[in-house]
């Protein structure tokens, strides 16, 4: 590690792709820029990171900071271990090979949450501009960089007491109401929420479908993005196709891919549904 002004260098680092980890569909507050590095807010942060090989840059923090980049980023998980255990055929061989450098970020738990009910029915630009119009409308400013002014991701507080016209007018379409009730709830049940993470995968799945606009495929992603529940394995429409088109039959149902997926890769599951969504996506697999 080597500290210069307000960037943190840090180098020979293994199994870290930038392009692998802000494209694989987990999160959507990361933006890349012209020069290839992407821009991000984390927590209440502004962070610029950039990647030469195995030497990673991180821009706009301060020593203090290290700590929520390392938990943030997963850092101190062998992702070594896991690729080995996970590699079992060739189809998720090549998976792995193709996307090495993922990993899975470790997200607020009411961030996901809005989050992922925003990207139900919807493509990820589209997810990405309502969360920004939300930031900008119900978050506090935190800095310009690069040009541009960041936001904060709104509190509950902000939300719940937002008019569902206002929510509405950021583009959020008939998940307008879900999110201001969600908002509400989450003031008085925000303990259960963080500890999700303690509770076993049904318990946390059953819990996470008694919200208005949380189904199977948004409260698998919630509980995977930000609960650490990686003996999930959530289904959307690349994950669809793919599996239908190199590990089973064109017809089966979500539910059965997903069975016969965690059955496979067991406590790996959300793993490797990370590394086949982005072989998938960026191969065009099944389309």
């Amino acid at each position: 590690m080597k500290k210069e002004g307000n960037k943190i260098t840090l180098q020979n680092v293994k199994d870290f792709n930038i392009n692998h980890i802000f494209d694989c569909g987990q999160c959507f507050r990361w933006n890349k820029e012209e020069d290839g590095s992407y821009t991000g807010v984390v927590k209440n942060k502004v962070i610029n990171i950039r990647q030469d090989g195995s030497t990673v840059e991180f821009d706009n923090i301060s020593m203090d900071d290290y700590p929520l980049i390392e938990k943030y980023f997963d850092l101190d998980t062998s992702y070594e271990d896991i690729k080995k255990n996970l590699d079992t055929d060739e189809i998720i061989a090549e998976a792995i090979k193709f996307g090495e450098g993922i990993r899975i970020l470790n997200q607020d738990e009411w961030e996901t949450m809005i989050s992922f009910m925003i990207s139900a029915n919807n493509r990820i630009p589209m997810i990405k501009r309502v969360i920004e119009n939300l930031s900008t409308s119900f978050g506090d400013f935190i800095c310009s960089y690069g040009g541009k002014d960041y936001y904060s991701f709104p509190t509950a507080e902000r939300l719940s007491a937002a008019p569902v016209e206002k929510i509405l007018e950021c583009k959020a379409g008939f998940r307008a109401p879900r999110i201001k009730a969600a908002a509400a709830r989450f003031l008085n049940e925000k303990d259960q929420i963080y500890n999700i993470k303690n509770m076993s995968y049904d318990d946390g799945l059953a819990y996470l479908k008694t919200y208005s606009g949380i189904g199977d495929k948004v409260a698998n992603c919630i509980l995977l993005f930000s609960t650490r529940h990686f003996d999930t394995f959530p289904v959307d429409v690349w994950i669809r196709r793919v599996m239908q088109t190199l590990y089973v039959s064109k017809d089966t149902k979500d539910k059965d891919i997903k069975k016969f997926a965690e059955d496979k890769f067991g406590k790996y599951s959300g793993f490797a549904q990370q590394y086949l969504f982005y072989y998938a996506r960026e191969n065009g697999i099944g389309k």
